[in-house]
């Protein structure tokens, strides 16, 4: 960075964006990360700060630099944890969210998904008839509705950065997964029993969330989760950044472009009929969720409907997540 000025004062650099043929000096990348987020906040009509936002957080830089922008920003932000059971990894990852949070003065919400739901993501990776990180996804995203429904928040925030969402895309059209990439949009409004999910960071790369992290002194957990190895996502993910590394720009471009001319074309135009899961209650097109089905062959247990529940709270607490297939939900935390 020697020699290079910040754009936005001209004052010494401390970090350079290729993409966007800039440098920032530290409070104006700050800024810089906080003007992205509000654009595409207010861009895309996410939510308001009359809105109570629960930001999934898994310990990563992603989800904890979303977290500590939107609280910069004055909006209502608490964050979920979901305790996956996968050893060290998980238990350092709990650590660091609450280490987040206490020094924020910030709530948080903790769902340990073994003592909750009975099985954590090891065993499901052993049990079930998914992989470990699809059965990951799946329990996450029924997790965050629930929780957020029971707690009474009006919005559901995840930290997917434009890497990731890049990747998403280049999977979804290479194998041209229309339904997937239909459903590939910065909101999924909210419907029957179903939170509205945003993803404020998709305008910001993985570079620019990590070096926002380090500048804002967020600790984090830096090593991947050690179950992900083979994942294709990540396969896509080196491709984009080969591109990238020779062609600054290409994901912003990919993604952003598809945004702006290509997601109107692949808008579903067929209404999904949805029902209560016979089990839990929560929205989805047949008998039982994917959760519940998938729950029930880690278990070994019986797929059989449940007597309903008759109190108001209970129903309120019961009415939550799973409509259509996990993977076109999006993903998890980051």
């Amino acid at each position: 960075m020697s020699g290079m000025r910040c754009r936005r004062c001209r004052g010494p650099a401390a970090v350079e964006v290729r993409r966007h043929n800039a440098a920032f000096c530290r409070d104006c990348f700050v800024h810089h990360v906080h003007e992205q987020v509000r654009r595409a906040i207010e861009g895309f009509h996410m939510f308001s700060h009359q809105d109570r936002i629960l930001v999934a957080v898994s310990g990563g830089k992603d989800s904890l630099a979303l977290w500590d922008v939107l609280l910069e920003l004055g909006y209502e932000a608490a964050g979920l944890y979901v305790g996956l059971g996968i050893g060290g990894y998980s238990a350092r990852s709990a650590e660091v969210v609450r280490g987040f949070a206490a020094a924020r003065g910030a709530r948080l919400i903790e769902v340990d998904l073994a003592r909750e739901y009975g099985f954590d993501i090891p065993t499901a990776g052993r049990r079930g008839g998914r992989s470990s990180c699809s059965v990951c996804g799946l329990a996450k995203r029924y997790v965050f509705n629930r929780a957020a429904l029971e707690h009474g928040f009006d919005v559901v925030a995840t930290g997917h950065n434009l890497d990731d969402e890049a990747a998403t895309l280049l999977g979804n059209t290479l194998r041209w997964q229309t339904d997937y990439i239909a459903r590939q949009y910065p909101v999924l409004p909210a419907e029957d029993g179903l939170l509205r999910k945003v993803k404020p960071l998709f305008r910001l790369s993985e570079l620019e969330t990590a070096a926002y992290a380090f500048l804002r002194g967020i600790e984090y957990v830096v090593e991947e989760c050690p179950l992900v190895a083979g994942n294709t996502q990540l396969r896509y993910k080196e491709a984009l950044n080969l591109l990238e590394a020779t062609s600054p720009g290409t994901k912003a471009q990919f993604f952003l472009s598809f945004l702006e001319r290509a997601a109107p074309l692949f808008a579903r135009q067929d209404e999904v009929e949805l029902r209560p899961c016979e089990r839990c209650g929560q929205p989805t097109t047949g008998r039982f969720c994917a959760f519940c089905r998938t729950r029930a062959q880690i278990l070994g247990e019986r797929l059989a409907p449940v007597t309903p529940p008759v109190s108001d709270r209970d129903v309120a607490a019961e009415a939550s997540e799973e409509v259509l297939p996990a993977e076109i939900h999006g993903g998890g935390a980051r």
